[in-house]
């Protein structure tokens, strides 16, 4: 799949035009003696979300969709190290992101515990994170991630398909021509565009991919990340994604048949990418769900 030129792509809808116009703050934090860039939506001094990319993605995959999640809130969205803007490292491991994921809620103007929402690798991440430091939070939301398998991207680098040495194009459009998702799917023009244009730095000699090819020689997500979780989670699937039903109940069962398990109808694994408003939907019902509930002891 390529990206249509702009003269061929169907108008924005205004809802996907306002979320754009919605600038965020652009700050970062220093962890480890590695700047961690994120972007924050909302009023700082209200209670929170972070939300985490997938593997070779970055915060900009969350543009269309952070400022659809702020009402009375503060949302932000992480550039994982070896991602996006942040800095490199020499190692990547899911307990360093989710110390990032940690730090920058605590820097980023969150009152009170976050909520954590990833998507894919960013999945493993949150599960990490409540894991480690499970008290602390509010809860995490998990959105198609094969916690006992590779995700397409860890397996497409493996498998030397996709995310080898990072290629340098001579234009910006020829760059962004060449972006798809792994694995591939549908996907609604003009937000593939966006994600596209997001997606490139100008290198040396033209313009290059904003990751670095090392984050997928980490050790992979495993079931035991789904034990002893000390907050509240939620699992949402993707109908055409890459987590089948049955690891999904596996998922859930695994985790005490306490976590509510969410399909979002039609959508294939890059949910923000073809199904944004159902995405949207389904977080804002949870959240509102979560606001007026009390979680149950996972402890």
């Amino acid at each position: 799949m390529t990206v249509a030129a702009p003269a061929e792509l169907t108008d924005p809808p205004a809802w996907f035009t306002a979320a754009l116009a919605d600038e965020p703050e652009r700050r970062s934090v220093t962890v480890t003696e590695t700047e961690i860039s994120y972007r924050a939506w909302g009023e700082a001094g209200a209670s929170g979300l972070v939300l985490v990319h997938g593997g070779a993605a970055h915060a900009r995959w969350w543009d269309h969709i952070a400022p659809l999640l702020t009402a009375g809130r503060r949302v932000l969205a992480v550039d994982l190290s070896g991602h996006g803007d942040s800095g490199r490292q020499a190692i990547y491991s899911l307990d360093g992101w989710a110390q990032e994921v940690r730090a920058v809620a605590a820097a980023g103007g969150i009152s009170g515990p976050p909520i954590i929402i990833g998507h894919s690798m960013g999945g493993f991440v949150a599960l990490r994170a409540a894991g480690m430091f499970g008290t602390e939070l509010e809860g995490i939301v998990v959105i198609d991630s094969p916690v006992q398998d590779l995700t397409p991207e860890d397996r497409a680098a493996r498998q030397q398909r996709a995310f080898g040495p990072l290629r340098v194009y001579p234009t910006r459009e020829a760059a962004i021509g060449r972006f798809h998702p792994i694995p591939d799917q549908p996907a609604l023009p003009y937000v593939l565009r966006h994600v596209a244009e997001t997606s490139i730095r100008a290198v040396d000699g033209g313009w290059s991919w904003k990751f670095d090819p090392a984050v997928f020689g980490r050790a992979q997500g495993a079931p035991q990340l789904l034990r002893q979780l000390a907050c509240r989670v939620a699992l949402f699937h993707a109908e055409h994604g890459i987590v089948p039903p049955h690891t999904s109940e596996l998922m859930y069962d695994s985790l005490g048949q306490r976590a509510p398990l969410i399909e979002i109808p039609a959508a294939g694994h890059h949910v923000m990418l073809d199904q944004p408003i159902a995405l949207v939907t389904a977080l804002r019902t949870l959240l509102a769900d979560w606001e007026h509930s009390r979680p149950l002891d996972n402890r």
